[in-house]
């Protein structure tokens, strides 16, 4: 599949920011999609993902309450929203997804899940900057 992310950009810390991905080559079933970034110098992370079937959501502690993810009607857009950005996350953000069955997040976390996706973007960078 393919995927390819928008929205990046520079943003003030406090602002809000909303990036896009459209994916194609989705399984029919029993999947994950969501976003990672990697920092300068630091390992990509797992950031917030969501079932095939919308039924749950993961994210990672340091953006609960403040970045959500959202699909489009058709499925095959997936779009993460971002507000009371901190510097801390400046990264490159990618959208991902992998064939991967429920449940693998609630056995091996966001860094497990991170590790079995399959199908990456080549992502968008953004940078949270005065």
């Amino acid at each position: 599949g393919a995927l390819v992310e928008s929205g990046g950009g520079l943003v003030e810390p406090g602002g809000s920011l909303s990036l896009s991905c459209v994916a194609s080559g989705l399984p029919p079933d029993s999947y994950y999609i969501g976003w990672f970034r990697q920092a300068p110098g630091k390992e990509r992370e797992g950031v917030i993902v969501i079932q095939h079937n919308d039924a749950k959501t993961y994210y990672s502690d340091s953006v609960a309450g403040r970045f959500t993810i959202s699909r489009g009607n058709a499925g095959n857009t997936v779009y993460l929203h971002m507000k009371s950005l901190k510097s801390e996350d400046t990264a490159v953000y990618y959208c991902s997804f992998g064939a991967i069955r429920m449940g693998y997040v609630d056995d091996y976390g966001l860094e497990g899940l991170r590790k079995a996706m399959t199908d990456w973007g080549k992502g968008t960078l953004v940078t949270v900057s005065s």
